[in-house]
């Protein structure tokens, strides 16, 4: 009995021994694979083993966080509920937004180096042609339609925004908003009725002197033509139609890169008496590729490229 008792114990132990051998080399064959799925990197073996069974690194939580944690992309300006913007979106719907008057300092609500707008004494307040009557024809130059206080449009003339002008400011705003910036083109055709309404309101602030330097009248309007856009950046109107929309980011972008689309900044810095109206860093005209690209390599006005007054 008692050798029937000693063989019974031989034979358990080397069951539990043969269990112990097997499960060892399941073991031994994981660890193998593991190696090999890491590159036979024995640390990073480890480390993925821990992960795995729940255990944390001491000195890895740092470093794990850092790879898990997400690229950060450029903060993007959020979009106003569409009820907010339907009004203004719309193509060639006018967003009324007075300009800032030249007859007062004007500071830059924040913009750039916090310095004051002030009025350009050089900038030809006339210009016009007194008594000049409103054409039955639109003037064309170089088949360019042209806008300006020597020029004028009829008053019939009302061809509403332009599609290929809209086409490529939507172009334009796809490409700015991949950078950070969410434009709006918030002016855009207006009606000679309409224009007139608004420069008549303009001579009642400010007069006609000064009315003459930053508000056409009504015919001489290139936004009557459709093709002229006065752009901002949305959630900071307080730079719509203000020169210091040109000192932030999103205007330094526009003023950069209107052309790669087809616009020209219409009234640039330091060519007031060519254009007869004061900086708008807003505001901005198709031409169409080419013609906009050369503009601006040669840094033109309109009226300099089409050789006019």
């Amino acid at each position: 009995m008692k050798r029937k008792n000693n063989y019974t114990n031989k034979e358990k132990k080397g069951k539990a021994l043969t269990i112990t051998l097997i499960i060892s080399g399941f073991i031994m064959t994981g660890l193998l694979i593991g190696l090999g799925m890491n590159d036979w990197d024995v640390e990073k073996s480890i480390k993925k083993g821990q992960e795995v069974i729940g255990m944390s690194v001491a000195n890895g939580d740092e470093d794990a966080a850092h790879e898990t944690e997400p690229t950060e992309l450029p903060d993007l300006v959020e979009q106003p509920d569409a009820e907010e913007t339907k009004e203004e979106d719309e193509p060639g719907k006018v967003q009324e937004v007075t300009p800032e008057s030249p007859s007062k300092p004007t500071k830059n609500n924040g913009a750039g180096s916090g310095t004051e707008v002030k009025p350009n004494p050089a900038i030809d307040n006339g210009g016009y042609i007194e008594g000049q009557t409103l054409p039955k024809e639109p003037k064309f130059v170089k088949g360019i339609l042209l806008a300006n206080k020597k020029y004028p449009l009829p008053a019939t003339y009302a061809p509403g925004e332009d599609k290929k002008a809209r086409g490529a400011f939507e172009r334009m705003a796809a490409e700015a908003k991949l950078t950070g910036f969410n434009l709006n083109a918030f002016s855009t055709y207006r009606s000679f009725e309409y224009q007139t309404t608004l420069y008549e309101r303009y001579v009642a602030r400010d007069g006609e002197k000064a009315a003459d330097t930053y508000s056409a009248r009504p015919g001489y309007s290139e936004h009557q033509t459709g093709l002229a856009f006065d752009i901002g950046e949305v959630n900071f109107e307080q730079h719509f139609a203000s020169s210091s929309f040109g000192e932030t980011e999103a205007g330094k972008w526009v003023a950069a890169n209107a052309h790669r689309f087809g616009f020209v900044m219409r009234y640039p810095v330091g060519k007031e008496q060519i254009t007869g109206y004061m900086h708008e860093s807003w505001h901005f005209r198709y031409v169409g590729l080419e013609i906009a690209d050369e503009i601006f390599k040669k840094n033109l006005t309109l009226e300099e490229y089409l050789g006019v007054q």
